[in-house]
Parts: structure tokens; C-alpha cells; sequence
């Protein structure tokens, strides 16, 4: 299969709009890019578009996709019921970097939520991703358009990098703003629940629907046999091949213990400004304060990793609060592989 790249600079260049979506019709896969990440974008009703998604990735078959959609009135029918929170959450956040998870309809195939109840729905306010959508004229399932496991795209290079030759087509829209996955909650459970942290914070969601709980999986590993009811919760994701270990404390105790544990293949990454403090080669992803600026440049730095002679990698931890999402992909990325300093 040859993947053709379409560059798209605006949704006013309606005739590449409509190529990607004619792709889409008829049951194409297109990356199409996202404000969070690029997504793999196939009908979210068309079962075997779908599995052409987790045959391209090689996605495991448990792993729900979330489907994306260009305004409110289109979730309806994708879900049984539409609870006053998650019309709340909508106002509050849609186009954004929110996913709820809502018990689903029969319109919505198992092959997307893996034979799960519920369905994972967002809404991007990417405008090239809204076009697309529009233009497709139907809901698109769409997981984050890299190789199952790898770190996420964001950027259209990133996509052809992993995924050449084995999808349509590749939307390139730029450079993605938010740079790691949408936050899911689920509002099927008595207390809505973090799945995954994102690019809306659990402050934010309790301002606006009062008590939310975090899932224990974004601090730890889903137990064994649990099915994951939202991307990001079960596998090692957004991994380089080189071995990470989390380290959590300050600069000078980082310091010391790479000092102590470096080896001729080794590497950091830690925040803007401290690279000369080490003696090995280092990695950047953001300021240390600046958990926007983290997120944006993340995956873009174990990607460089991953193009690198490097094999094992020691990385600054992130504030785990004011930068939870950072945090949560850090700790997956290292199959939650974290040293605490005292």
C-alpha cells in the first residue's frame, strides 16, 4: 500500500478535505492530526474499517478506541442515555481534550469498544481534525497514529515514520498543540472516574460536575485480567526501545544518582537548562514549572530517544499533580519504573 501525504494548511482547501474523506467513505484508514495527538482515523460504524485500525497499529484486541465527533448532536446516537453531567463536561470543554465514557448504543459495533458496554466520545477542536470529520460525514474511531506501544505522533513525520505503507492516507495539519492524549472520564460509574489524565485536569472537571475520582491505573499497573475500559490503561504505551527508569526527587540528588548508575549507553532526560549538569548524553522535554510545555514536547523527545544508540534512559520526574498527565505517560513509558529518592 503507498500512503499518500496531504498537506492541509486551512479548512478553506476543500477538495484535500474531501480526498480524506472520500478515503474515509469508503473504508479507508487516514491519519488525521489532532490538538492532542494525531489519531488513526477509519468510520467508527464501518466493523471492518475498524479493524483495519488495530491490523495497521498492531493494536491489541482488547484495547477500546475512542470515537471522535464534529458537534454535541452527534453523540446522541452513538450512546443509550446522555446523563446532565456529561452535558455539563460538553459546555464546559467540547471541541477540546475530553473523552467521556457513555454506555453505548447498538449503532456503535463492538469492534470499537471491544465488546465493552460503553463508548469513549470526544469531541477535537482541531479545526483540519472537525473538518474532516464533518466531510467524512460519519463519527471516526481514532487511537493515537503510531505503531501499539511506540511513543505517540505530533507531527505527520512521526506518522509515516511508523505507519507508512500500511494505512491511506496521512493529513499533515502541523504540529499538534496539547501533545499527549485526551483526558477519559467515565460517567458509568456512581462517582466519575479518571481513566486517563490529559490536557483537562482533574481541578477543572470537579468545578464542574463536583466529586471526581482518579482510577488506580494512572499511578499503577491494571491488574492482571482486568479489561481496560479507555486507551492507556492496560499496556506499556508511548515507549522508546531503551530501558527507562523514572527518578524522582530534586536536581543535585539526580544528579548524584546518574553519577552513580551511568554506563557508556546511557542517557537523561530532564528540563530545559540542566543538561550541562550531567556527564552523559541528555534529552529535553519542556521547563521544569511548565507542565504545558512538558506534554507539548514529550513524545518528540523519546522519539529522538528512540533514533538514538541509546539503551537505558533516566528521566526527571515531573511534578505528579500539576503535571499528572506528563507523569502518568512518563510512568507507562517506563512499565512504571520509578526510583524515589529520599
Amino acid at each position: 500500500m503507498e500512503t499518500t501525504l496531504i498537506k492541509i494548511n486551512s479548512t478553506d482547501e476543500t477538495e484535500k478535505l474531501l480526498f480524506a474523506a472520500e478515503i474515509l467513505r469508503r473504508g479507508g484508514l487516514v491519519a488525521i492530526p489532532t490538538e492532542t495527538v494525531y489519531g488513526l482515523a477509519a468510520n467508527a460504524l464501518d466493523a471492518s474499517a475498524v479493524r483495519g485500525i488495530f491490523r495497521a497499529k498492531g493494536r491489541p484486541a482488547d484495547n477500546p478506541l475512542i470515537v471522535h465527533i464534529a458537534s454535541f448532536e452527534e453523540l446522541g446516537p452513538l450512546v443509550s442515555s446522555v446523563p446532565e453531567k456529561a452535558v455539563k463536561l460538553a459546555r464546559a470543554f467540547w471541541p477540546g481534550p475530553l473523552t467521556m465514557v457513555l454506555p453505548k448504543s447498538d449503532l456503535v459495533p463492538g469492534e470499537v469498544t471491544c465488546g465493552l458496554p460503553s463508548v469513549a466520545v470526544r469531541m477535537p477542536s482541531h479545526p483540519i481534525a472537525n473538518a474532516v470529520i464533518r466531510a467524512a460525514g460519519a463519527p471516526l474511531a481514532a487511537p493515537s497514529a503510531n505503531a501499539s506501544g511506540k511513543p505517540s505522533p505530533t507531527a505527520a513525520a512521526h506518522v509515516l515514520h511508523d505507519l507508512s505503507g500500511k494505512i491511506d492516507a496521512v493529513v499533515d495539519g502541523g504540529p499538534c498543540d496539547v501533545g499527549v492524549e485526551s483526558t477519559v472520564i467515565t460517567l458509568c460509574t456512581e462517582i466519575p472516574t479518571v481513566l486517563r489524565p490529559g490536557g483537562v485536569t482533574v481541578r477543572q472537571l470537579r468545578e464542574i460536575i463536583g466529586q471526581v475520582d482518579v482510577h488506580p491505573s494512572v499511578f499503577k499497573e491494571l491488574e492482571g485480567g482486568a479489561k481496560p475500559a479507555s486507551p492507556g490503561m492496560k499496556y506499556r504505551h508511548y515507549s522508546p526501545s531503551a530501558d527507562i527508569t523514572v527518578v524522582r526527587g530534586g536536581l543535585d540528588a539526580f544528579a548524584e544518582y546518574v553519577r552513580d548508575h551511568q554506563s557508556a549507553s546511557c542517557a537523561v532526560l530532564c528540563f530545559d537548562g540542566e543538561e550541562r549538569r550531567f556527564g552523559c548524553e541528555t534529552f529535553t522535554y519542556g521547563k521544569k514549572d511548565d507542565p504545558k510545555s512538558q506534554a507539548r514536547r514529550l513524545y518528540g523527545a523519546l522519539r529522538q530517544i528512540d533514533e538514538s544508540d541509546v539503551k537505558r534512559v533516566f528521566a526527571r520526574c515531573p511534578d505528579p499533580v500539576a503535571a499528572q498527565a506528563v507523569y502518568n505517560r512518563l510512568l507507562r513509558a517506563a512499565g512504571f519504573k520509578i526510583q524515589i529518592l529520599e
